[in-house]
């Protein structure tokens, strides 16, 4: 299983829906750093990190991309 890189979620909100689109789908990924953004707001560095597997890596990019979309739309700033 090589873990790749998926994305640095904006808010602990947006890591929860993340996470739920993820695990609704079957991909299997890891959090680095998951509550370090709340602890310490602001610090470089510290913000969590998504990883999935390299062959998960399309589908799951397709879902943050869409999640971003999604909160774009509803808070008006498309």
């Amino acid at each position: 299983m090589s873990l790749v890189r998926l994305t640095e979620p904006y808010s602990m909100g947006e890591l929860a829906v993340l996470q739920s689109l993820l695990e609704g789908t079957g991909i299997e990924y890891v959090i680095r750093h998951a509550h370090m953004s709340s602890l310490y707001p602001g610090v470089l560095g510290l913000n969590s990190h998504v990883l999935v597997d390299e062959e998960d890596y399309p589908l799951a990019l397709s879902l943050v991309q869409r999640l971003r979309l999604d909160i774009r739309e509803v808070s008006g700033t498309a």
